[in-house]
């Protein structure tokens, strides 16, 4: 699943091609990838209307657009959403094509989670999905003692308490495996029972993992593409996630791999406490 690095990536790799484009023609090839406002098709709606810019909340992407509206595009599983710069055949799993004055955007998804939903731009931000998340953690309102206030109402592991976006946006399984293991916390540990060193050492660790995921454009194994198709290089860079079995790359103990709020985790029983 797409998290905070990958879909910033998206943002910023698509908004360099879309700004202030006009949308002349939707092809909505599954209805299911849509969801219309109040009446309002998607579709009827957006067509003839410029993309003014493109924003990020969490793993949501905020088109705005004149007029009034916008569009959330969420990939959850494996969405995609990739720029051509011309007529493009669509793959087989492509689901919405949005043809502007110069090229097209292509909504692609395997698993047909992903949405794009039609909204007002001033409700945008009230819709339920976004309303309940977290603070951004790269923002300079998310502080160490914002997340300690987070932490200690949690009586769950720190894992699982991490990929609660309502604790903070945009983690995900990849960047969660990866942060605990930077900060040396081992992922079963109760949240509320982090010190606040340990709270100071998570926070930057979070921060740290993520600008350097969003630095090498996202991690990529299967589905994930920028918007012009090419993959990410943070998966060089991973210490934990996707190594079980293998040896830890700080002292040699071969990583554990465990199941922990129904996800997979990995991490060193040595290195991490």
């Amino acid at each position: 699943m797409p998290e905070l690095p990958e879909v910033e990536t998206i943002r910023r790799s698509l908004s360099l091609h879309v700004f202030n484009q006009c949308i002349n023609e939707i092809e909505v090839r599954w209805p299911g990838a849509v969801e219309d406002y109040e009446g309002r098709t998607f579709a009827e709606t957006v067509k003839g209307l410029r993309i003014q810019s493109i924003e990020r909340r969490g793993k949501y992407l905020l088109f705005t657009l004149d007029e009034g509206w916008s569009f959330i595009a969420h990939m959850r599983m494996t969405g995609r959403l990739v720029y051509h710069t011309q007529n493009h055949e669509p793959e087989k799993h492509t689901h919405v094509v949005l043809k502007l004055d110069q090229g097209e955007i292509h909504f692609t998804d395997t698993r047909k989670f992903g949405r794009l939903q039609l909204v007002r731009t001033e409700e945008r931000l009230n819709q339920s999905s976004l309303a309940r998340l977290g603070p951004e953690p790269l923002e300079e309102d998310f502080t160490p003692d914002e997340l300690g206030k987070r932490i200690a109402a949690r009586k769950l592991a720190i894992k699982a308490a991490l990929l609660d976006q309502s604790l903070v946006a945009g983690i995900g399984n990849i960047y969660a495996d990866e942060s605990l293991f930077r900060a040396g916390i081992a992922p079963e540990r109760c949240a509320n029972t982090l010190t606040n060193e340990e709270v100071e050492s998570l926070y930057r660790a979070i921060r740290e993992v993520l600008q350097e995921g969003i630095d090498a454009k996202g991690t990529s194994f299967r589905d994930y593409q920028d918007a012009n198709g090419n993959k990410g290089n943070f998966q060089k860079e991973l210490k934990v996630y996707g190594r079980g079995g293998e040896a830890c790359r700080c002292c040699g103990q071969p990583l554990e791999r465990i199941r922990l709020g129904g996800r997979s985790t990995v991490f060193c029983s040595s290195c991490q406490k």
